[in-house]
């Protein structure tokens, strides 16, 4: 019997990039809680694999662009509903630094994940850690004031 994602505690990682007051996210809805929200690029920690390689593999995979001098921040325990399905994440955080100067200039950075593609766009780290803008996990902003 293979396990769905939401049946199991789930070891990922995210990168904030924060730049100027603002942070990377990419924004996806929750169809049945009819709740936009925004969540820093990142993914699963692959077996044997340390968070620092998972996250830059992930953005690779997601962006297609390289990072430099990741820095951990911290770690948020993350229990959720997505789409009606309970979730339990335990979430390493970094920062990071693209190492392509020009994404910063970009308003929106492609994304892929899988067949899914979508924009991440930049955030006021204000309006995150005040409620404007909804950032899952809850306290991945915060991370950055330690």
């Amino acid at each position: 019997m293979k396990l769905k994602w939401h049946e199991f505690t789930r070891p990922i990682v995210i990168c904030l990039f924060s730049h100027n007051g603002m942070i990377l996210a990419d924004k996806a809805r929750d169809t049945v809680k009819d709740q936009e929200f925004y969540r820093p690029l990142g993914g699963m920690i692959e077996f044997g694999e340390h968070s620092s390689d998972a996250v830059k593999r992930e953005i690779m995979e997601e962006t297609g662009q390289e990072i430099k001098n990741l820095k951990y921040l911290g770690t948020i325990e993350n229990l959720f509903t997505y789409e009606g399905k309970q979730g339990h994440e335990i979430v390493l955080v970094y920062d990071a630094e693209f190492i392509n100067p020009e994404v910063y200039n970009l308003p929106e950075i492609n994304v892929t994940e899988g067949s899914i593609r979508s924009k991440a766009c930049w955030l006021p780290v204000k309006d995150c850690t005040r409620g404007k803008y909804r950032l899952y996990p809850e306290g991945a902003a915060e991370l950055l004031t330690l």
